[in-house]
């Protein structure tokens, strides 16, 4: 088990989802390491390798596993198994 409860967020501006999901970690308190892919271009093929997929956000969990484009209801479920809420 990790000790980290360190989640990573990869998105960008432009993006309606990356937005929401964004506010909603806002609006819950939850500390979070937003990687903007506009002004970090390389990130986006971390992004990629972490979820096989070009999708975004992708959010990535203390316990190393990942959401793709997850509704609000995905990322406060996976938030209260982790005891991050």
């Amino acid at each position: 088990m990790t000790t980290s409860s360190t989640i990573t967020m990869y998105g960008a501006d432009w993006c309606r989802d990356c937005i929401r999901t964004k506010k909603q970690l806002d609006e819950l308190g939850v500390e979070y390491r937003y990687v903007d892919l506009v002004a970090d271009p390389a990130a986006a093929d971390v992004a990629r390798d972490i979820s096989g997929r070009t999708n975004i956000p992708v959010v990535v969990y203390p316990d190393s596993t990942h959401h793709v484009e997850p509704s609000n209801a995905d990322v406060e479920s996976k938030l209260r198994e982790l005891a991050l809420l």
